[in-house]
Parts: C-alpha cells; sequence; structure tokens
C-alpha cells in the first residue's frame, strides 16, 4: 500500500491532539477507523510511528522525523493548490491576511474596503491575532500576510516596514484634561486613572515600557481586551487611556492630551513569509498596503 495524503493528515492530527479520540472528533471521523488508518500507514513504513503506551499517545523517534516531512508536504501541495487556483488578472483568488488587534479600529476597515473594491472576485480572509500567533500562522502557511510591529522577528517571517505609528494619551469630555494643551510630564500620570488595554497587547506593553522608564505608577482603573470597549469608558468617565493617534482621530469626543515626553513611536509593518509562495492577491494587497503606508506618513504615492 502506498500512503496517502490522508493518511499524512490522520498522522499529524494525533500528533497535534495526542489522543485518538480528540483526533478523531476533529477530523470527524470514528476513532477506530483513524486507528485503522494510523496503523496502515505504519504497516506501508515497516515502522512504529505512534507510542500508544503511555497516558497520552505521541510520535516515536521515526514518527517525528516523518511527520516533519508529511508537513512539508501537506504545506506544498495547498500552496500548489492556490498558485493553480491563482488567476494573474485578480478575476478571482484568495487572500488570508491576520492583523494585531489595535488596527481593527482605525486600518483593517479602509485597507479592506479598498481592496474589496478594487479586486472584488477575490475572497478575503480577517483575523485579529497577537503578534507571535500571526507569525507563527505565516511560518505554517496558514495565512499570506500578516500587519504588526516592526523588530525582532522569528527566522523565516520578513518584514517591510509600512508607516510610523505614534500614540497619545487621550481622555473624554468629563476628563479634567479635556481641551489641554500645555503638556502633561510624565510624573503628574501617576495622578490620574487609567483605563488601558489587557497585558496581552502589544500596545499595552509599550505603555508599561514608558511608565517604567519614568518611574511613574498611575492606577490602572480599568482593563479591557477590546478598542471599540476603551473608547466608550474613557468617553464616559473620568479615565484616561493611551490609543494610537488615529484612532483618536476618529473619534471627535476624544481629546488628545499632549505627554512630555512623549511616548515613543513605534514601526508598523507587513510581515509575510520569507521562502512562501506569494500570490497575485497578496502582490496585490502589498501594493495597495505600501501605498496607504506612504499616504498616511505624508509621502508623496507613486
Amino acid at each position: 500500500m502506498q500512503p496517502e495524503l490522508r493518511h499524512l493528515r490522520y498522522l499529524l492530527a494525533v500528533a497535534e491532539h495526542a489522543s485518538f479520540t480528540r483526533a478523531a472528533e476533529e477530523l470527524r471521523i470514528a476513532q477506530p477507523t483513524l486507528s485503522q488508518q494510523v496503523k496502515q500507514l505504519e504497516k506501508a513504513l515497516g515502522t512504529q510511528l505512534v507510542d500508544r503506551g503511555g497516558r497520552s499517545v505521541r510520535l516515536t523517534d521515526a514518527g517525528e522525523t516523518y511527520a516533519r516531512y508529511a508537513r512539508r508536504a501537506l504545506r506544498d501541495l495547498a500552496a500548489g493548490e492556490r498558485a493553480v487556483l491563482d488567476v494573474q488578472d485578480l478575476s478571482r483568488g484568495r487572500l488570508r491576511l491576520a492583523v494585531t488587534p489595535t488596527f481593527t479600529s482605525y486600518l483593517t476597515g479602509p485597507l479592506i474596503a479598498g481592496f474589496h473594491d478594487l479586486h472584488p472576485g477575490i475572497d478575503v480572509e480577517v483575523r485579529e491575532l497577537p503578534q507571535d500567533r500571526i507569525e507563527a500562522e505565516l511560518l505554517t502557511d496558514r495565512l499570506d500576510l500578516g500587519i504588526a510591529f516592526h523588530g525582532v522577528h522569528l527566522p523565516g517571517v520578513e518584514a517591510a516596514e509600512l508607516f510610523t505609528e505614534t500614540l497619545g494619551l487621550v481622555v473624554g469630555p468629563a476628563h479634567p484634561l479635556a481641551g489641554r494643551t500645555e503638556p502633561l510630564s510624565a510624573a503628574e500620570l501617576s495622578s490620574h486613572q487609567l483605563a488601558l488595554l489587557s497585558g496581552d497587547f502589544a500596545t499595552r506593553l509599550h505603555v508599561d515600557a514608558y511608565v517604567a522608564e519614568h518611574r511613574v505608577r498611575p492606577r490602572i482603573a480599568v482593563e479591557a481586551n477590546a478598542v471599540g470597549a476603551l473608547t466608550e469608558i474613557v468617553r464616559r468617565t473620568a479615565l484616561a487611556t493611551v490609543l494610537p493617534d488615529a484612532v483618536a482621530r476618529d473619534h471627535p469626543f476624544l481629546s488628545p492630551v499632549p505627554l512630555s515626553p512623549a511616548l515613543p513611536a513605534r514601526g508598523v509593518a507587513l510581515l509575510r513569509r520569507a521562502a512562501g509562495y506569494r500570490s497575485a492577491a497578496a502582490a496585490a494587497f502589498t501594493g495597495l498596503a505600501t501605498r496607504w503606508g506612504a499616504q498616511e506618513a505624508g509621502q508623496p504615492i507613486g
């Protein structure tokens, strides 16, 4: 018997879940059928691939070695299928994109709307993920592109900077700092209560680094895991927050308060797998995002 694609998928599902039962549930087949298929693969290869003797199922050394090639083969086949379906005139195709959470508030909408207007035949899948997940998904070919922050990236991920994002202190109409034009010192932050994004956001890590550098300890009264919730909280309370300037511009009820020193800016980058197949849809979106970034930075668009 020659191994078939289903055998590879079944083995990898067992490896991922460390369980025949959970793998069968994901694959939507009966557990005995899954077990039989894996045994067929072991017989075809003449070696044991799965250690079934412990509390959980795990791959043997031979299984780990074979699984590496199986993952690569399935990834290459998926890329080949996309290449066959990829029409260079962009009349059809698919784009898989992920963005870090704060970008959904001001960047995702304009970019996807502009891309859809230009290429309505392209199906677009947009996901909101933390940056480490975006890079991992790029490397396993589950994404075509990601938008995140410039910095140190995983090996195999390449980044092209799009524009520089600035952050600022923002308050709502009920806050005593609303309308203030004189810069607020970092030390004065300690006398104000803040509503901030939770610690799994890159923006929050940026704010935490700023207050640590300037040795101030403002009280964090509210943490939120969505920018929309945060803007509504600040709008209705006397709490201040830190958001990208582009978000504040889109909400007329929010008032920026200058900080001295200002929060450091950060580079926004378009990420892709360095050695991956680049579809026509991905190339078109890259061009659009690059032009949008140049416009955001105030540069001429060619």
